[in-house]
């Protein structure tokens, strides 16, 4: 057997003289990065991620990791046309692959600059909560959006404010991203509880939604699948966000002026906002995760008595809260292609 053959460290890296190939360690990386319980849009940001270094790795030839230079990062994260926050956050995952590389596989070495991240990237991104009247506004914008037509040049369709509104609904109901209600899998549910979450000592986490929500998620699941927010065939985290944040920002113009810029994330601190109104500052950690709780090693088991009560909360929280004015969901009344 001839050294290259013998030379298999550990990681799952074929490491001929310290060496390996840039398909071999995107692909133990992500298997890494599957075994570690991630969210699934998260592992959908590590793929992304693979695949665009592997494609700017093909335009050069490149077949081993090694040919990648300093020179080759700066180009490479030159040319993401992303937002400074969303650049940053990306400059994060880069660097995670490359350690990652260096700590499986000690022989291989890459003299990597200090990569420093896009002006802006590090500004805090806006926190601030709908108040009750914005939101009100919010839902009553989308009752005034009508149909809109979209086409991207392969396929085309349309929706209406009653897709929107139902995705406003499930973020202010669940604190979920833009990115997990676009890419949303009726498996989350558990009755009338959603999945959020898996903690670190591997308990879950639900939040509670009402039955006519549950009603309008079923009858979205049985005419378009189990995806019932999916758009078109891409599957990509970056495509389905992008689709969801243009149509919310339609609503946001007909809503009128905010004293606040609005953004999709703010109906998460909207949630936030919630139940912290409730008086349950103690439940904001199991829900949204809190790294100072994680250093200090404070992670509890969120066991069936706890659950209980947040969900008995959570079915509490709204009851003072906008109500919605919802249509009757009908044969060709939500198009999507």
């Amino acid at each position: 057997m001839g050294r290259q053959s013998r030379a298999r460290t550990s990681s799952g890296f074929a490491a001929a003289r310290g060496r390996m190939t840039i398909a071999e360690a995107t692909k133990v990386f992500l298997r890494n990065r599957e075994g570690a319980n991630i969210a699934p849009a998260t592992l959908q940001k590590y793929q992304t991620f693979t695949r665009q270094l592997t494609t700017f790795a093909d335009s050069r030839g490149y077949v081993m990791l090694d040919q990648i230079t300093s020179s080759d990062i700066d180009s490479f994260y030159g040319g993401w046309n992303l937002g400074a926050r969303a650049k940053g956050k990306r400059l994060g995952t880069l660097r995670a692959f490359f350690r990652f590389c260096r700590n499986r596989n000690g022989c291989w070495r890459i003299r990597q600059r200090r990569h420093q991240a896009a002006v802006g990237a590090n500004r805090v991104a806006n926190k601030a909560p709908f108040t009750d009247e914005e939101l009100q506004r919010i839902l009553d914008a989308c009752d005034r959006l009508g149909r809109v037509a979209w086409s991207n040049g392969r396929e085309n369709g349309a929706y209406t404010g009653e897709d929107v509104k139902d995705f406003i609904w499930v973020m202010v109901y669940t604190g979920l991203r833009i990115s997990d209600v676009g890419l949303f899998h009726m498996n989350r549910l558990k009755g009338n509880e959603v999945f959020l979450r898996a903690k670190k000592n591997g308990g879950e986490v639900f939040a509670y939604i009402p039955d006519w929500l549950l009603d309008r998620l079923h009858a979205r699941a049985k005419r378009w699948g189990q995806r019932p927010f999916f758009v078109g065939h891409s599957d990509r985290l970056e495509t389905v966000t992008d689709i969801w944040r243009r149509r919310i920002n339609k609503v946001f113009q007909l809503a009128g002026r905010f004293e606040e810029p609005p953004t999709p994330h703010r109906f998460r601190h909207t949630f936030a906002r919630i139940l912290l109104q409730r008086g349950v500052p103690s439940l904001m950690s199991p829900i949204f995760g809190r790294r100072r709780e994680d250093r200090q090693g404070a992670l509890f088991a969120l066991g069936p008595e706890r659950q209980a009560r947040l969900t008995k909360i959570l079915k509490e929280a709204f009851d003072d809260k906008p109500k919605p004015k919802l249509v009757a969901i009908r044969a060709g009344a939500l198009e999507r292609r």
